[in-house]
């Protein structure tokens, strides 16, 4: 579903990912570990059309990423849910579920995927009239993935979705993802630090240090790996 080939992001001198390579199967998750600064924001962003690409390719669904604007690979099935939330504070909490759902041009589609996402997230049938910006930190990741979610994509893109929250709530969001994967034809991509919930959610991961690939592998081989062990799972 996504190729990424010998990717080269740069800002000025610095090399922020170096000739990075992954593929994505449909339907599959794959996370992206690491630790703040290896990269992984740059990966996604390159991939959603927010950073730019020195070198490399960039496919989806056999289509050429890097010849589309962001908006038109939102519009091509890719939900980016960035790092830090980033909901909309001073619109209510269906104005930024809307907005997500207004990618979709059938009205039907529309509400199918509004009532997914407050099936998913009750909090947000009660906090709907409420300002975004008033939610709880877990509440905003909530609604970010839900917003998301609205635009009923192929691939969902989560960059670091445990940042700054509770374990109690972190432990909610990796079981709401679980669900979003049980119910639907979905592919998802996460970045994470917290190594040990996304190597047990994923099917495939991948390690980056310094913008580049350090280990890759499948769910069972991450965790049986030594290296992985010692430096991300405290064994």
């Amino acid at each position: 579903m996504l190729s990424v080939k010998s990717l080269d992001v740069r800002f000025g001198g610095l090399r922020a990912v170096d000739a990075v390579s992954l593929e994505v199967a449909a339907e599959s998750m794959v996370a992206v570990i690491g630790p703040n600064g290896a990269g992984k924001s740059s990966l996604f962003n390159a991939i959603s059309g927010t950073a730019p690409v020195h070198a490399g390719s960039i496919t989806f669904e056999g289509r050429d990423l890097l010849a589309m604007g962001a908006h038109e690979r939102a519009r091509a099935g890719i939900a980016h849910v960035p790092e830090g939330r980033q909901v909309f504070g001073s619109m209510t909490v269906r104005e930024n579920v809307e907005v997500g759902a207004a990618m979709q041009a059938d009205p039907s589609r529309r509400r199918r995927a509004v009532d997914l996402v407050y099936a998913l997230f009750p909090i947000l049938v009660e906090r709907q009239s409420q300002l975004a910006g008033m939610l709880s930190g877990g509440q905003q990741q909530m609604l970010a993935i839900g917003r998301g979610l609205a635009s009923d994509p192929r691939l969902l893109m989560l960059d670091e979705p445990s940042m700054g929250l509770a374990p109690a709530v972190v432990e909610t969001i990796f079981e709401r993802i679980a669900t979003i994967r049980a119910s639907q034809p979905l592919t998802v991509l996460l970045a994470e630090q917290r190594a040990a919930e996304a190597i047990e959610a994923c099917d495939e991961g991948i390690v980056m240090q310094s913008g580049r690939v350090a280990l890759s592998g499948t769910r069972d081989a991450l965790l049986a790996d030594a290296r992985i062990k010692e430096l991300y799972l405290g064994a």
